[in-house]
């Protein structure tokens, strides 16, 4: 699969198998995110991963998934996310202007997960310091967000977007996620 065609399936995943990633692919996706372009090259992200069973049945109830179909868009039990990338960015080395660096890594490490058929859902509506705590990150770093990893337990489709941005599930519990079209976003040239 190319990487267009690789971009143009990957979907945000919410429900999990209960198969484990390996260290080697969870490796390889910091590995995917600590080269991604950086602002000024300054690299102040950091990332504690999360797979030991204790530590995510912990981390999972400071998640907030899913909001336009909560409670049904949340992993249901036996789905859960089976590994976590928690994004931490070092203040020391950049106080501000960390967003595009985080965008990009994070970005870098859910393509590279799809790739290997893992799936991913990056989640920013969380209980930061309660996660800072449980994981003992320093002050000086902030807990920024949290890329929820797993083999996928589900198949969102997408669809063009018509009246509304928000996402649904039919009455067989598919997922649909709509998208504005290419004609309607793109201007060449000018606007």
């Amino acid at each position: 699969m190319s990487l267009y065609e690789l971009i143009l399936s990957r979907r945000s995943i919410r429900q999990f198998k209960p198969e484990p990633v390996s260290r080697s692919i969870l490796e390889k996706l910091i590995n995917a995110a600590r080269l991604a372009p950086s602002g000024a090259n300054l690299q102040p992200l950091e990332f504690v991963v999360v797979d030991e069973e204790e530590v995510r049945k912990r981390l999972f109830p400071c998640l907030r998934w899913a909001a336009y179909i909560a409670p049904e868009g949340n992993p249901q039990p036996g789905h859960e996310p089976v590994a976590y990338v928690v994004v931490l960015v070092n203040l020391k080395l950049r106080k501000k202007g960390y967003e595009r660096d985080v965008g990009a890594a994070v970005e870098n490490m859910i393509l590279a997960a799809w790739e290997e058929r893992v799936g991913s859902c990056w989640i920013a509506n969380a209980d930061i310091e309660k996660i800072r705590d449980m994981l003992n990150v320093p002050e000086d770093y902030k807990v920024d967000s949290v890329l929820a990893l797993g083999y996928p337990a589900e198949e969102p489709i997408t669809e063009e977007l018509k009246e509304s941005v928000k996402y649904w599930k039919d009455s067989k519990g598919r997922l649909h996620v709509p998208k504005r079209r290419l004609d309607d976003i793109v201007h060449f040239n000018s606007f």
